[in-house]
C-alpha cells in the first residue's frame, strides 16, 4: 500500500511539473504572440504590411510554428510567431533573401510577388527568358526573381540561350548589350565572355545596382551561388562589401568593364532585327540582342526643378561618416529620407523638406528618433514645403498655400522621392507587361 502511495505521489509531482511546464510555455507563447500582433498592427497603420515586391507567403495549414523562418531571416521583424503560426509583419521591408523559404522544415513558405488584392506589373517572359520581342531577354528582379542566387542563375542561363541563338556577327554591332550591372547582369556578362560574345554592360548607377545602395555591412545573400568563369561562391551570410569585392575581382580577372552612369533611355528596333540603345549623354549602342537585367525599383524619381542637374544633387546616401561641416537639404518623408537626415545631423547642419504636414508612413522607431532630434534641435524639418530651385550655394523653398519663399544656404542636396518603375521603358520597347496577383516564384526547394 505504501509503495502504491509513493508511486501516486511521484506521478502527481510529475503531472504538476508537466502542467507547470506546459502552462509556462503557453503563457510565454501568448506574451510573444501579443508583441507580434502589436507589431503587425503598427505595420498596417504605417503602410508596411502589404508587400511591394518579392515576399514570403505562409501556408498556415502546413506551418508547424518551428520558428526556423524567424531565426533564419537576416532582417528584423519581417516574420514573427502568433499562436504557434508564422506571420508576416513588415512585408515592405523584405528584400528577398529567401532564407525563410529555405529554412522551413515543412515547406510551408513559398516566395511570391504581388498579392490577391495588390497586383504587380511583370513582363511576359518565355521559359528561355526571351520576351515577346525577339532578341530581347529579361532576367532577375524585373522578371519577378529578386533573390541574388537565382537572379545570377537566370542571367547565366539567359545568355547561354542567347549564345545558342546567336545571330551572325556584324561590323559595328555588338552581339549583346546587357542593361544593368546587378546580380543577373554581372552573371550575364561573365557568361557572355565564356561564350565569346561581343558585348557591353550598361549601368545607370554603379556596379552592383540595387545592392550597391544598401547600407554598409548589410547581409545581402544567405546561400552560396555559382558564377560563370569562377565557380561556386562559398560564402554564407554575405554582406554588401564582400559581394561587391567578389564581383570586382571576378570582372577584373576576366577583363570585363562596366559602363557605369550610362542610363539607357530607350530601346529602338532597327533594320534586320537589331536594336539601337539610346544612352543618356552618350553615343547610341547598336546590338543584335539585348538582356535587360535591371531592378524593379527603376530610376530615382526626380523633382524636375531648375538646378537639379547640379553635381551637388544626389539620390542616395553613401558613407555619411565622411560628410562633415556641410549645409545639407534632405528632401522626402519616407524612411530613407528620415534615416539619411539623422545619419548626417551630428556632423552637419541638416534641413529636411517634406511636402506633407507630418510623417505618416515611417517606421515607429524612426518616428520616435526624429521627434527626439527635432525637440533637441539637431535638425530642422520644413513640413508642407517644396523645393522650387537649387542653386550653386543655396536652395529656394516654397510652402503649400503660402506665397512667401525661404532661401537657405546649401552645400549638398539629397532627394528621396521614391523610384519610377521601368514599366514605361519596357512598353516603349514593345514588351508585353501583365499585372500578376500573388504569382508564385518559388514553391518547393530542390531535394
Amino acid at each position: 500500500m505504501e509503495v502504491v502511495l509513493e508511486e501516486l505521489v511521484i506521478y502527481g509531482i510529475i503531472a504538476v511539473l508537466c502542467f507547470g511546464i506546459v502552462a509556462y510555455y503557453l503563457l510565454r507563447r501568448k506574451k510573444r504572440s501579443k508583441v507580434v500582433v502589436e507589431k503587425i498592427q503598427i505595420a498596417k497603420e504605417e503602410g508596411r504590411f502589404e508587400p511591394v515586391s518579392l515576399h514570403p507567403y505562409i501556408d498556415l495549414t502546413a506551418c508547424i510554428g518551428s520558428g526556423a523562418c524567424v531565426k533564419a531571416c537576416p532582417e528584423k521583424d519581417i516574420i514573427g510567431l502568433v499562436d504557434g503560426k508564422a506571420m508576416v509583419i513588415n512585408a515592405t521591408n523584405c528584400i528577398g533573401h529567401g532564407a525563410c523559404f529555405h529554412s522551413c522544415p515543412v515547406e510551408a513558405i513559398s516566395l511570391r510577388i504581388g498579392t490577391e488584392k495588390r497586383g504587380v506589373d511583370l513582363p511576359h517572359i518565355k521559359p528561355n527568358y526571351e520576351t515577346n520581342i525577339k532578341g530581347i531577354y529579361i532576367a532577375g528582379e524585373l522578371g519577378g526573381m529578386g533573390l541574388i542566387k537565382n537572379s545570377t542563375k537566370q542571367g547565366k542561363r539567359a545568355v547561354a540561350n542567347i549564345a545558342e541563338d546567336k545571330k551572325p556577327s556584324k561590323e559595328g554591332v555588338l552581339d549583346l548589350a546587357i542593361i544593368g550591372a546587378g546580380p543577373a547582369g554581372i552573371a550575364g556578362a561573365l557568361s557572355a565572355k565564356k561564350h565569346n560574345l561581343s558585348f557591353t554592360v550598361l549601368e545607370q548607377d554603379s556596379l552592383g545596382g540595387t545592392v550597391f545602395s544598401y547600407p554598409r555591412q548589410k547581409v545581402v545573400m544567405t546561400r552560396p551561388m555559382k558564377l560563370p568563369l569562377y565557380g561556386k561562391v562559398k560564402l554564407f551570410d554575405t554582406n554588401k562589401e564582400e559581394l561587391l569585392n567578389l564581383w570586382n575581382k571576378v570582372l577584373s580577372e576576366n577583363n570585363i568593364k562596366i559602363r557605369e552612369h550610362a542610363k539607357v533611355n530607350k530601346i529602338v528596333p532597327i533594320e534586320n532585327g537589331d536594336f539601337r540603345l539610346e544612352i543618356n549623354g552618350s553615343e547610341p549602342v547598336l546590338a543584335r540582342q539585348i538582356l535587360i537585367a535591371i531592378g524593379r525599383r527603376g530610376s530615382p524619381r526626380k523633382l524636375n526643378i531648375p538646378g537639379e542637374e547640379l553635381p551637388k544633387v544626389t539620390y542616395r546616401l553613401l558613407e555619411p561618416e565622411r560628410i562633415k561641416d556641410k549645409k545639407i537639404l534632405v528632401v522626402g518623408g519616407g524612411d530613407s529620407a528620415v534615416e539619411s537626415a539623422m545619419l548626417l545631423m551630428d556632423n552637419n547642419e541638416v534641413t529636411l523638406s517634406y511636402r506633407k504636414e507630418n510623417f505618416a508612413r515611417i517606421k515607429a522607431k524612426n518616428k520616435t528618433l526624429i521627434d527626439k532630434a527635432i525637440t533637441n534641435q539637431q535638425l530642422a524639418v520644413l513640413y508642407n514645403s517644396n523645393v522650387l530651385e537649387i542653386k550653386e550655394d543655396e536652395v529656394i523653398i516654397g510652402f503649400n498655400k503660402k506665397t512667401e519663399t525661404l532661401e537657405l544656404p546649401n552645400d549638398l542636396v539629397y532627394i528621396f522621392a521614391g523610384g519610377e518603375l521601368p514599366i514605361r521603358f519596357l512598353k516603349e520597347a514593345g514588351i508585353n507587361v501583365e499585372k500578376k496577383f500573388g504569382k508564385i516564384v518559388k514553391k518547393h526547394r530542390k531535394k
